[in-house]
């Protein structure tokens, strides 16, 4: 999943309401309530604190602290739709820039170590689907029970206001299912995923300055049922994702090296694209600096295993 980086909120909105929180906590429940909600409001906010960072490791050490925070107020707070969003997007990309990544980087040195990030990935990505299925409940009362049942249908009710938790509920369930390739129960649910995905697509193409359409350009590699050439609707989706985002994002460049250009053992079109996502300036845009930052941490990861996802002609000189 290659979108922008939005999981946390600023500490700093909230200070204040989170005092008056433990001023009242032993007050009336009506005043409790208020308060738990003022602190609600200001987490779901959002803010720039963790998407202009410069220091990834400093926000993957931060990031639990926010998350479990916003847990605790929805056992306060079940029907927050703002704070469901927040935890569904931060769990999703907590799970795949902080533990999948790290996965992935350790694989060749410890191979049981990252099948366990792995396993831990995974939960983190249920986890957000369950709270985006929450929010879509309570934004669409039985919207879950409908969507098991005839998910084209179903998905018929969520609106524009609500793309933002479709989107983030179809990524964790993407991500899910394609680190539970084994689970028969999972890969039955596929059908609901992509009636999210592709609703969420038709609402609003132009969301997170092209987020669709950039976790499109790696799915449509391995849709099943879709018409056509996979690497074309992909190739695509690319076009979409760099346009909405301006050119200022990275992550389209490194989504479609890895998805397309390795499935078509196209060495010189991976190196291309590579090349272009390491040249994005992270400070010209300061709104998106920490997703290109680990955007471009992947793609030098990528570069790195390059004898190991092409067959490469033997070097002049070796046996």
């Amino acid at each position: 999943m290659r979108s922008r980086f939005t999981p946390a909120r600023s500490l700093a909105s909230f200070t204040s309401a989170l005092l008056a929180l433990l001023l009242l906590s032993s007050t009336g429940c009506s005043i409790r309530r208020l308060a738990v909600g003022k602190v609600a409001d200001a987490l779901s906010k959002g803010g720039t604190t963790f998407t202009s960072d410069d220091d990834p490791e400093l926000v993957r050490d931060a990031l639990p602290f926010s998350l479990k925070l916003m847990e605790s107020l929805l056992s306060e707070a079940p029907d927050h739709q703002g704070l469901l969003l927040a935890v569904t997007s931060g769990f999703t990309q907590y799970g795949y820039a902080f533990i999948q990544q790290e996965a992935d980087e350790i694989e060749g040195k410890d191979f049981q170590a990252a099948e366990t990030l792995r396993g831990r990935a995974r939960r983190m990505y249920l986890r957000a689907r369950g709270y985006g299925l929450r929010g879509l409940d309570v934004a669409h009362p039985g919207f879950t029970k409908a969507l098991a049942a005839n998910p084209v249908e179903a998905v018929k009710a969520a609106t524009a206001k609500d793309v933002g938790q479709v989107y983030w509920t179809a990524a964790a369930w993407a991500a899910a299912i394609a680190l539970g390739k084994d689970d028969a129960g999972l890969i039955a649910e596929i059908p609901q995923m992509e009636a999210l995905l592709d609703r969420a697509l038709a609402l609003d193409e132009s969301w997170g300055d092209g987020a669709i359409h950039g976790l499109l350009i790696t799915y449509e590699m391995s849709r099943v049922n879709g018409n056509g050439d996979p690497a074309a609707r992909s190739r695509h989706h690319f076009e979409r994702a760099v346009a909405l985002g301006r050119g200022r994002l990275a992550g389209p460049y490194v989504s479609f090296a890895e998805a397309v250009c390795v499935e078509k053992q196209d060495v010189q079109g991976f190196r291309s694209m590579l090349e272009k996502a390491l040249a994005v300036n992270p400070d010209e845009h300061p709104e998106v600096r920490l997703v290109n930052l680990l955007m471009q941490r992947r793609a030098r990861w990528l570069l790195s295993r390059e004898e190991d996802l092409f067959l490469l002609p033997a070097k002049t000189g070796q046996n």
